[in-house]
């Protein structure tokens, strides 16, 4: 497990400028992990050895700080501008000393249903690994813990660090969308169930497809970011590694199908709780217009009964009697009839 430090490191210039910054910092000599937590003053004298390779992460640095940093290292000043800005498009970009990476972590908050994204961002030199996280969400850790696993392939240097960082953002992305099949699966069963309120499936919905898109726009890009890898023009990975970049790769088209098959039942999900709501409508209007029916009868009938002129009945207990049974008569009848056909 890597140390964080304070390091200062001296860059060139007219003035000798002492820059201070939280990183995290290892080195690989020939397959073994030599050094860690070192200052990263000593990140240049490292990496010249050509045996040695280098990692070092840097949480929120001042732009100041990391564009020192760019100019010890080579880095593209475009590269470092990107680094600098969040909400950048997950990508692999090419330059001519260093490849850019932009990837993103994800997780699913269960209790809201909101999707939470980490950013970092990744410069790739020949014998260097140097990550950009803009803030602590990024779980390092368990990039750590999964170098320490397959320390027997250290020895393919870069690649063997860039995997280990690729393989950890594509499980939080295998994960999430894991976590959103379950979720949209109980969302299903809820559909039917008469005492969710309306409400509070719709607002469900919504939570989740509001994170669907969202971790559509992260999952994507992977596809095409790990192809471009592992061409061979790149020479980023090498033989050796490269079954276990196809490996990423293949968890990357699962994610992205798996994606694209729960934003179409999310879809399919909203219209049927469009449809069941038209449907429960249609029978609480039957309902109500049986029931208006049936209260029409003694209206009518007391109406007609109530006239100022004589009629069969007329001033007679017979027509009392005859009212009423005209009553219950015709509205049992009618009761009897909307009972049958289901609409009440």
């Amino acid at each position: 497990m890597s140390a964080a430090v304070r390091a200062s490191t001296a860059t060139p210039g007219a003035g000798r400028h002492i820059l201070t910054v939280m990183a995290s910092t290892r080195m690989y000599r020939n397959g073994k992990l030599e050094a860690e937590g070192f200052p990263i003053e000593e990140i240049s004298d490292r990496m010249k050895d050509p045996s040695a390779t280098v990692w070092f992460d840097l949480c929120s640095p001042d732009p100041s700080e990391l564009r020192k940093i760019s100019e010890e290292l080579g880095l593209h000043r475009l590269a470092v501008e990107d680094a600098l800005h969040r909400q950048q498009r997950a990508k692999l970009d090419r330059y001519a000393s260093h490849l850019f990476v932009t990837v993103y972590s994800a997780d699913l908050s269960l209790e809201s249903g909101e999707l939470v994204t980490h950013e970092l961002n990744a410069f790739v030199t020949g014998n260097a690994l140097v990550t950009v996280r803009k803030d602590e969400g990024f779980k390092l850790d368990e990039v750590l813990d999964r170098w320490n696993e397959s320390s027997d392939l250290a020895g393919n240097g870069v690649s063997f660090l860039l995997h280990g960082l690729l393989d950890y953002v594509v499980d939080t992305h295998f994960e999430t969308v894991q976590a959103l099949d379950a979720e949209i699966e109980a969302l299903e069963d809820q559909l039917f169930d008469d005492r969710r309120p309306d409400r509070a499936v719709q607002r469900r919905t919504f939570e989740l497809r509001k994170s669907l898109v969202n971790l559509r726009r992260v999952v994507l890009p992977m596809r095409e970011l790990v192809n471009s890898l592992i061409r061979r023009d790149l020479h980023v990975v090498d033989e050796a590694m490269m079954p276990y970049f196809q490996d990423v790769y293949d968890h990357v088209l699962r994610a992205t199908e798996w994606t694209e098959s729960l934003r179409d039942l999310v879809s399919n999900i909203l219209e049927t709780h469009l449809a069941i709501r038209g449907n429960r409508l249609n029978v609480i209007t039957k309902q109500v217009t049986s029931w208006a029916a049936i209260i029409a009868v003694p209206t009518a009938i007391t109406g007609f009964y109530g006239q100022n002129v004589p009629y069969p009945g007329f001033g007679h207990e017979s027509g009392v009697i005859s009212s009423v049974v005209l009553i219950l008569v015709i509205s049992g009848g009618l009761y009897a009839i909307f009972k049958r056909r289901g609409w009440l």
